[in-house]
């Protein structure tokens, strides 16, 4: 649970609003610790995306350069690390966009096997990164953002810049291919 910091006014707020006050004022500091509490969760959401290391380091990276350029503009609408978050989604989309071609997406929830989505036997740790990690780009994404970090689908889709109704569909059908891969056992 994150610590509370007291306010002049008596009032009570988050740390990390309070960090970045202090980092929009030129505080050093107060960025760095916002990035030593944050870049962990980053990375791993880097990582998950990407699934290459080294194109996680970079993004990561970016993500707080771009953070720390745009400190003034954090409204405090949300939390940092949902801010943070959409930093880096931003930052892997653009540098996507430029090295790949189109990431494929369901548009239709008709499209996809409505098996129920429970595992008969348990799985390693392992071998369900593996599964994700096998997973078509769309899926994949999709399921980092809902399955993984909790993002509701308007916040996901909104992030990825696709339906809402897609973002559903791409959940279902990413946790559908999770369960054939764990279930065939067939490891990529």
């Amino acid at each position: 649970m994150q610590e509370e910091a007291p306010l002049a006014d008596g009032g009570v707020a988050d740390i990390d609003q309070v960090l970045v006050a202090r980092a929009c004022g030129g505080d050093v500091r107060a960025f760095e610790r916002l990035y030593r509490e944050h870049a962990g969760r980053v990375h791993g959401l880097c990582l998950r995306m990407t699934h290459d290391p080294a194109l996680a380091e970079d993004y990561t990276q970016e993500t707080f350069v771009r953070a720390w350029r745009s400190l003034d503009r954090f409204e405090a609408r949300s939390r940092v690390s949902t801010w943070l978050h959409r930093i880096a989604v931003n930052v892997i989309l653009e540098r996507r966009r430029r090295r790949e071609p189109p990431v494929e997406y369901v548009e239709d929830i008709a499209e996809v096997d409505r098996d129920h989505d429970t595992l008969d036997t348990p799985v390693e740790e392992a071998e369900l990164e593996a599964a994700v990690a096998s997973l078509p780009q769309g899926a994949r994404d999709v399921l980092t953002l809902c399955g993984i970090y909790g993002y509701a689908h308007g916040e996901a889709a909104a992030m990825l810049g696709i339906a809402e109704g897609t973002c559903k569909a791409q959940l279902h059908r990413a946790r559908s291919l999770v369960r054939a891969r764990l279930e065939s056992g067939v490891r990529t």
